[in-house]
């Protein structure tokens, strides 16, 4: 029955009186999923449609399992009513973040809570076929050891780093070696719809999911990891520019230097202020012949992560602190750009670079305050978040159900129903 409303939906008529019952069904549940319950009475007043419309939307919707029936609130005076909200196991959805070196993967229901989840995937992210292929083997080995009937799984969020168009389902950085879409390429595949969402994207939509914002609508996730990525909350929704490819603060040319970034340009943001920097930079000054416990641990030091960086930091190796500082102190310089543009209410600065602390963030700060306009910076609200990318694949799930959902229109367009 799930799948039958969902098929209303998508192809439903634009006029008359079904049409509105598919409006109003879908309006219930987008309240439900960002309220949890309500009773009849609370939903009649939100929408301003009568008590029996209701009442026969919430029956409908309880026949499509797609509605639970929770039975009486905690009332004190008079009669208790019945209390409804959404069925979590209607539907199910699948987020998978796809790192550099490893894969993660995890599984919501309707209610958006975590039903499955691996972690830390072996995986080595090549531009190749081969690549792509271990990609959906590896989803698919995940699928098939959940307890789930696959029909109830309805998306896959797919995150790459770089230039995607999640309306088009094109990505312009990794595996676009195809004519038709990527996600064309994993729905074929694995049997399931598939949507790709730049990482950044997804992560920066956990982050302002999770319970971080309070009453900021306009705020800013830049995430520090190899490159620099950046997510905008402009009054309470994601922003994605024309094409989906806002975001790219890593590219911005804003030093004078002859270092070549990924991107193929010189002077980005990304080639003094990266984590890829910062790795560049730790394997410079060895081979200089810099002292560090590092070269204690590794005896190739090419071999050396940014995790490995951020340790030796916290053990005080003087040779990682500095170059965190040197990394904070550019990406403050970049960040100071950003509170002059967008005046935002809320930075959170996250990923991988984000777990050094204090060694990153006070060289950063101090840049801010250089650079920026004190009479701007002085209401922004800067923020280490201690996530990494562990929220990146959830946030690829939370996307799909907010968007089936339509969970910002609900708020922007009652008169629709």
């Amino acid at each position: 029955m799930t799948l039958n409303f969902l098929n209303e939906i998508q192809h439903g008529t634009n006029s008359g009186v079904a049409y509105k019952n598919i409006r109003l069904k879908k309006h219930i549940l987008s309240y439900f999923a960002q309220n949890e319950t309500a009773t009849i009475a609370e939903l009649s007043k939100e929408f301003n449609v009568s008590v029996p419309k209701i009442n026969e939307c919430i029956s409908e919707l309880i026949q499509d399992r797609l509605v639970k029936d929770y039975g009486k609130t905690t009332a004190t005076v008079g009669r208790k009513p019945n209390s409804y909200g959404l069925a979590a196991s209607a539907a199910y959805f699948i987020g998978v973040q796809v790192g550099t070196d490893s894969l993660s993967i995890a599984m919501i229901n309707l209610k958006k809570d975590i039903v499955a989840q691996k972690e830390d995937i072996p995986y080595h992210l090549e531009n190749n076929e081969e690549s792509l292929k271990l990609i959906c083997d590896n989803i698919m080995e995940f699928i098939s050891k959940q307890s789930i009937n696959k029909e109830y799984i309805l998306g896959i969020g797919i995150n790459l780093s770089g230039r995607i168009n999640y309306r088009t389902g094109y990505s312009y950085s990794y595996f676009n070696f195809y004519e038709d879409p990527l996600s064309t390429y994993f729905e074929n595949a694995i049997g399931i719809p598939t949507y790709l969402e730049n990482d950044t994207k997804a992560l920066s939509y956990a982050e302002f999911s999770s319970g971080v914002l309070t009453n900021e609508k306009d705020a800013l996730y830049v995430n520090i990891d190899n490159g620099i990525g950046l997510g905008i909350l402009i009054n309470g929704q994601l922003y994605y520019g024309k094409s989906g490819f806002s975001g790219e603060f890593g590219h911005i040319p804003i030093f004078d230097n002859e270092i070549i970034c990924k991107c193929g340009k010189k002077g980005c943001l990304e080639t003094e202020a990266s984590g890829r920097a910062l790795r560049a930079k730790i394997i410079e000054e060895i081979n200089a012949g810099a002292s560090s416990i590092l070269t204690k641990k590794f005896s190739n030091i090419e071999d050396i992560r940014l995790n490995d960086i951020i340790l030796a930091a916290k053990k005080d190796d003087n040779l990682s602190i500095e170059a965190i500082n040197y990394i904070g102190d550019k990406l403050g310089r970049g960040i100071a750009s950003l509170i002059n543009i967008f005046n935002p209410e809320l930075i959170i600065i996250g990923g991988t670079l984000a777990k050094s602390g204090e060694y990153l963030s006070l060289p950063l700060k101090n840049a801010i305050n250089k650079y920026s306009l004190s009479i701007v910076n002085r209401d922004t609200k800067i923020t280490l978040s201690s996530n990494g990318e562990k929220l990146a694949a959830y946030g690829a799930c939370l996307l799909l159900r907010d968007r089936l959902l339509e969970i910002t229109e609900l708020h922007l367009s009652k008169e629709a129903i």
